[in-house]
């Protein structure tokens, strides 16, 4: 089934201007400007994307004001100052989900003690252990596993092959991708003469409202607190959260990215693919961290942070390290020493300015 809507219908529900100069028309999709076809929906959010507009087929683009003059003029014109953020309220009105029944398939392993929601849907060979509680209009993909007196509220979707551990949490409007595992043990062991003690870990995951967790993610439990996740977070495929991390509100982390055991991450941070994160930190409220960053202490204040230094014998690292702080100072009076070589008769200050910085 094809499902379409017109152009007019599309700038109502985003709040966005349709060009005067377009008629209206339908539409059956988006899709990128470059395979865009002429019943497709497109967007430029970046000028360098622009080279793309002259040759598009697309029904209809949207661009921010600046571009409204860039499209041909056979194709429809929709004005929003964030075309990136109208096309991902738009995706939700063309989302395809396959249909699923609801009530327990036959095949399904459901403990007598488990309260399940008659809105519910549990798919083929999952397994419902003793005390579980389901909530109204739940999926519970294929062949996961929800351990005993797990909690699972209304609206969560759990795609196929999802695992939960016993106790664990997970809030209304949650949707955890195939592979994720919730509640495993956290990496915690005592040396004991050359052997390792296991330390038990007592804690829980626990998964706030509107959470988003991609594939192959693993939250570990806590080892005595719990590992908490808040409200409308956004976890990336293959990321590894440990033991008794705390997650503020509204942060998004992408793939590939690990936090160590009790870190606190604040809220509406941002954090890049393959970002190491040590134990033990603080991360305030609104910190950004690029791409395959190291973080191995505390950031208390908000910001755009970035850097990594290569492994090296650790007395020589943590030399270069304390220099490493030392480089704009550096720098600043190589400069000044430049300026003295190149011009011996500037002013005697500068020179005096020099041998301050020197001594």
């Amino acid at each position: 089934m094809t499902i379409t809507y017109s152009l007019t219908e599309l700038a109502r529900i985003i709040g966005c201007e349709l060009d005067v100069r377009c008629q209206d028309r339908n539409i059956t999709g988006l899709a990128s400007l470059e395979i865009a076809n002429e019943t497709q929906l497109s967007f430029v959010s970046d000028s360098k994307y622009k080279k793309y507009l002259a040759s598009t087929q697309a029904a209809a683009v949207i661009v921010p004001p600046d571009m409204a003059n860039d499209i041909p003029s056979d194709t429809a014109v929709l004005i929003h100052a964030d075309p990136y953020l109208a096309y991902a309220k738009l995706s939700h009105l063309f989302r395809y989900r396959p249909a699923v029944a609801l009530g327990i398939h036959p095949s399904a392993v459901v403990a007598k003690s488990a309260r399940i929601a008659s809105t519910a849907a549990i798919g083929a060979q999952a397994v419902i252990e003793e005390g579980v509680v389901i909530g109204e209009n739940v999926v519970i993909g294929p062949s996961c596993v929800i351990g005993a007196h797990s909690i699972v509220e209304n609206d969560a979707y759990l795609h196929a092959r999802v695992t939960l551990y016993h106790h664990t949490q997970i809030g209304k409007n949650v949707i955890l991708h195939s592979g994720v595992v919730l509640g495993a043990d956290g990496f915690g062991f005592a040396p004991e003469k050359g052997q390792w003690v296991k330390i038990e870990q007592l804690g829980q995951v626990i998964i706030g409202d509107e959470v988003e967790i991609g594939a192959n993610t693993t939250i570990d439990r806590g080892a005595l607190g719990n590992t908490i996740v808040h409200k409308g977070v956004k976890l990336d495929n293959q990321i590894q959260i440990g033991h008794n991390v705390e997650i503020g509100e509204g942060t998004a982390i992408a793939g590939c990215t690990a936090v160590a055991g009790s870190t606190r991450i604040g809220k509406y941070c941002r954090i890049a693919g393959a970002v190491g994160i040590a134990g033990h930190l603080q991360i305030t409220d609104g910190v950004v961290i690029l791409a395959m960053s190291g973080v191995t202490k505390s950031i208390l204040e908000p910001g755009i942070y970035a850097g990594v230094i290569p492994v090296e014998p650790r007395e020589n690292w943590a030399r270069n390290a304390v220099q490493f702080k030392h480089l704009n100072e550096l720098m600043k009076r190589v400069s000044k020493l430049e300026k003295v070589t190149a011009h011996p008769s500037l002013h005697i200050r500068e020179s005096t300015d020099l041998d301050a910085d020197c001594a």
